[in-house]
């Protein structure tokens, strides 16, 4: 096991300074040649919903396996719930409920079975609140009807509702959920989201990795982007998504005269149809607007675009949400 010092990690003026459930310094981690996780600085505030982002083989479950000690850092620190990690993971673990690389259960025993079977090995659960506890937890993520269900006969998407349900057993101040909805339907996603939002309300922190930016953008308060294991962006989802360049759409019957006044302005215009589009670098789009009227281009509608998660990754990295390592 790697030893972790206890030193805070030297203060960063971009960094929020508000209290933090899960902060790292310079987490490293590699695979023989392969660095997997290359020093990555984490900070989740305290009751964010906090986005992991990042394709398939960006270092996103590598780094969430040594935040939970299953396995080791090269070099770093882990800073989790206010106590220096590994060191206190008997303390803190308690504390924070993980659904991991998909959950893993016994496949001959109903998915109440297994719940129960787990709160039962875990020293802090209280015994007598077991029944009430497992019945809530179900409930909640909508197996209620299939509790008596033997696990082997769970469809993918149950599979993964019953992980969710072990990760909520008992009160967690922070959560983390690698690709919750894997394997849900339209349906099932959208619950994901709701419950989501209902356990940032209440209170907990939630660090939820996922490859989908479209779905993440719906519900988190804070962002971070990995790429071949660094961390690429961090920040408030606003924050993050300002970080794009805005794109003007211009509607007009007279597209190619509008082309060569934007060029004028030293855009660089992709016409359609009846559309021109352009990102707007340091052109104001009131500018734009009116070199567009002075050339005579007939204006049928104008609007200021922003970029969403996944064009703002694909701008930072030059690669999509296909790539595998």
């Amino acid at each position: 096991m790697s030893a972790f010092v206890t030193a805070e990690p030297a203060a960063d003026p971009a960094v929020p300074t508000a209290p933090v459930a899960l902060r790292t310094a310079a987490l490293t981690r590699s695979f023989g040649t392969q660095v997997a996780v290359d020093a990555v600085d984490l900070v989740v505030p305290r009751g964010a919903v906090y986005g992991f982002l990042g394709p398939n083989g960006s270092g996103k479950t590598t780094t969430i396996r040594v935040l939970l000690g299953l396995i080791a850092a090269d070099s770093g620190e882990v800073e989790m719930l206010g106590h220096a990690m590994p060191r206190a993971a008997a303390q803190v673990l308690p504390r924070v409920g993980a659904l991991i690389e998909g959950p893993a259960f016994h496949p001959y025993i109903t998915g109440e079975q297994n719940l129960r079977r787990l709160d039962r090995s875990d020293a802090t659960a209280d015994p007598a609140t077991s029944p009430e506890r497992i019945t809530a937890a179900l409930a909640r993520v909508g197996l209620t009807a299939a509790a008596g269900k033997k696990y082997r006969n769970y469809s993918l998407g149950m599979k993964q509702r019953l992980g969710l349900a072990a990760a909520l057993l008992q009160p967690r101040e922070l959560l983390i959920l690698d690709e919750p909805t894997n394997g849900l339907d339209p349906q099932g996603t959208r619950e994901v989201r709701k419950l989501i939002r209902e356990l940032a309300t209440d209170g907990t922190t939630v660090l939820v990795s996922s490859h989908l930016l479209s779905e993440i953008e719906q519900v988190a308060t804070h962002v971070g982007m990995m790429s071949g294991g660094r961390l690429v962006r961090q920040g408030t989802l606003a924050e993050v998504l300002a970080d794009g360049l805005p794109s003007i759409r211009v509607h007009t019957p007279d597209v190619e005269p509008a082309a060569v006044t934007m060029r004028g302005l030293g855009l660089d215009p992709v016409t359609h149809d009846d559309a021109i589009t352009a990102r707007l670098t340091s052109v104001a789009v009131e500018d734009v607007a009116a070199a567009l009227v002075r050339a005579g281009v007939r204006l049928q509608g104008l609007a200021v675009e922003r970029p969403d998660l996944e064009e703002l990754f694909v701008s930072i990295t030059g690669e999509g949400f296909d790539v595998l390592r």
